[in-house]
């Protein structure tokens, strides 16, 4: 099951897929978070909160081929939940990553956050879930359209991918974010739009970028 709604995730907990149990990162996980583990997950790695769930991709993922390609597309088609990738970039699968990039961001509009390995990627996980537990406590009678801008401008991963672009601190980040709202709009805009924002030099590296 992918779709939002279909998966009931208790308030502050994470919700893993049973292949990863007794991996790193569900053992560092374990203690920071309450981890339930449930097969039948189908293409989600782990659920944080109803509508969002992490597609972790790791360097086996990465040499064994383009399955994980298959899954990310399959997913993305599927689904109607905010998934954030998670990829471990390593010597080994550092060939692969742009590969990845050009297809997560600029193919399919998700975040994509690159960790160095599963340790890095279970404190990442853990920062997610304290956002989506922060958004789910939100008073929900709050004007829907506010609600989302200030979301989308707050959520760790999208500022932390952003940031990653050359030229792009913390406030460039958060004046990009504000001006296009989304990473997917970001990429598709032109560089005179991203001038307006930033100024012609950072602009042009934002577009090669």
């Amino acid at each position: 099951p992918v779709t939002a709604g279909s998966i009931v995730v208790p308030y502050g907990h994470v919700i893993g897929n049973e292949k990863w149990r007794g991996s790193e990162v569900a053992q560092r996980l374990q203690g920071k978070v309450r981890l339930i583990f449930e097969d039948g997950l189908g293409l989600v790695d782990f659920h944080l909160s109803n509508r969002t769930c992490i597609l972790l991709i790791s360097e086996a993922d990465l040499v064994a081929g383009d399955e994980f390609k298959r899954r990310l597309v399959r997913f993305r088609n599927a689904s109607s939940l905010r998934g954030i990738v998670i990829v471990e970039k390593t010597q080994i699968s550092d060939q692969y990553y742009l590969g990845v990039q050009k297809l997560v961001v600029l193919e399919l509009g998700m975040v994509l956050l690159p960790v160095a390995n599963q340790g890095e990627a279970s404190q990442l996980i853990i920062q997610l879930v304290s956002f989506c537990v922060r958004e789910q406590s939100r008073d929900r009678g709050a004007n829907p359209f506010l609600r989302k801008q200030r979301a989308q401008l707050a959520e760790p991963a999208v500022l932390h991918t952003v940031q990653q672009i050359p030229g792009v601190g913390k406030t460039k980040t958060l004046l990009l974010l504000q001006q296009f709202g989304s990473i997917h709009r970001l990429c598709n805009a032109s560089i005179n739009e991203l001038e307006e924002v930033v100024g012609q030099t950072v602009a042009q590296e934002i577009y090669t970028f």
